[in-house]
């Protein structure tokens, strides 16, 4: 397994370009099973989720050819249902599968889905919203066996605006009998994006970014072409970097609008953030402020950006109190944290941070992936060596992590372990 070697110290400066959002490709790129007709993706990062979904794409039938970050969709061979565990395990963004497979099989297999350890993440919101359009399910040998005799559009108040629940339920709406009305759906840019590529393919929504989405189902959708957005987390991200290393940063294909909250925070904490029409300059300008944050489902403080954020309170003066109310178990790198210096201390879902002058380097372990990111700003941020250890987690959400921050000026180099 690779892992990162870091000398940190060293202010950031220079130019970055966020990649397409993994979150948004992977849903859109799971959609391409609605239709036989050829669909063509843009700024698909290249990640190693990414790759788990294609090579679970080809493995339903679909052919796929990839250039670069263009990805073209089209058809391999007749659809099959089954989503196998060796894939499914690597990434649970692979239980989206089964709106589509449902809408065109009438029959999905899906093992049950893996990814990171970070909470619960219960698959029911998904199973529930299935059965109230007319689908049954059993669960053997490890997977959700869902079956149909074709699905029917209903009401679905869903308890809790889970992304992944919003999304396969709305894919499975579309080419549905009748109309489908999700109520308390998710209302991140990802779903979103989702929904704007479904629109383009001809599907009948209405509702997107609210809280309730009305879908008229259609009888078949055509291909399409779209453009993925910009990874939010992984702007936020540079954009705390900027902050604990004391930069200068203008970060490139950044959409603003969906980092009103990080944004607010990072003024607060006194970082100057500049747009640029599709840029952002963020710069330290003076000694930064504790703010205090508690995450929630968009438009709130993102949970994906907690780890981080949590890193910068620890080099910020006084101290701060973070909130986690997304995920029970999303805290696993402050353990981490305490190695380099810092000062945390939890109890249940509140984190309070005393800042410290200084971090210094050390080994470190990576237990999921914005957990990774937390602790490699830890390491660019502190005195001395860090090594950071399986930052495969990393890969999965973050394109050539390590040579974007060459780049800027980072002493970061990948090694074999």
């Amino acid at each position: 397994m690779d892992q990162f070697e870091i000398q940190g110290g060293r202010p950031l400066k220079g130019r970055v370009t966020i990649s397409g959002s993994k979150n948004a490709a992977l849903p859109c790129l799971f959609a391409t099973l609605l239709t036989d007709q050829v669909c063509t993706l843009d700024q698909v990062p290249a990640l190693a989720d990414i790759e788990t979904a294609l090579k679970l794409l080809v493995t339903l039938g679909k052919k796929v050819d990839r250039v670069g970050s263009k990805v073209v969709i089209s058809k391999g061979r007749p659809l099959t249902g089954k989503a196998p565990y060796e894939l499914v395990r690597r990434m649970r963004a692979s239980v989206l599968v089964m709106g589509p497979l449902l809408a065109r099989r009438k029959r999905a297999q899906v093992s049950m889905p893996g990814g990171c350890a970070i909470g619960a993440r219960p698959v029911n919101y998904h199973i529930d919203g299935f059965h109230r359009m007319g689908v049954e399910t059993t669960i053997h040998e490890g997977y959700v066996d869902a079956r149909t005799k074709g699905l029917k559009g209903g009401l679905i108040p869903l308890p809790y605006p889970s992304v992944g629940a919003s999304e396969n339920l709305l894919m499975g709406a579309v080419l549905a009998k009748g109309t489908t009305i999700i109520q308390n759906a998710a209302r991140e840019p990802e779903v979103v994006d989702l929904g704007r590529m479904l629109q383009k393919m001809g599907a009948s929504i209405r509702g997107l970014e609210t809280s309730e989405i009305t879908i008229e189902g259609v009888k078949s959708l055509s291909g399409t072409s779209h453009t993925v957005i910009p990874d939010r987390i992984e702007a936020g991200t540079f954009m705390i970097a900027a902050g604990v290393t004391k930069g200068d940063i203008l970060i490139e294909n950044v959409n603003m609008a969906h980092l009103g909250n990080v944004v607010h925070s990072l003024k607060q904490a006194g970082l100057s953030v500049e747009p640029e029409g599709r840029s952002v300059r963020v710069t330290y300008v003076k000694k930064l402020k504790p703010v205090n944050i508690e995450t929630d489902v968009y438009p709130a403080f993102p949970t994906d950006m907690q780890a981080q954020w949590i890193t910068m309170m620890a080099l910020t003066g006084g101290r701060s109190r973070v909130r986690e109310t997304v995920f029970e178990n999303r805290y696993l790198h402050v353990q981490e944290l305490l190695r380099f210096g810092a000062d945390i201390s939890l109890a249940g879902r509140d984190a309070e941070v005393k800042g410290v002058a200084a971090l210094s380097g050390c080994d470190c372990m990576v237990s999921d992936l914005r957990a990774g990111a937390a602790l490699v700003l830890a390491g660019l941020a502190a005195k001395g060596k860090t090594t950071v250890l399986r930052v495969y987690h990393l890969d999965r959400g973050y394109e050539r992590m390590e040579k974007k921050l060459q780049a800027l000026g980072a002493r970061i180099k990948r090694v074999s372990a």
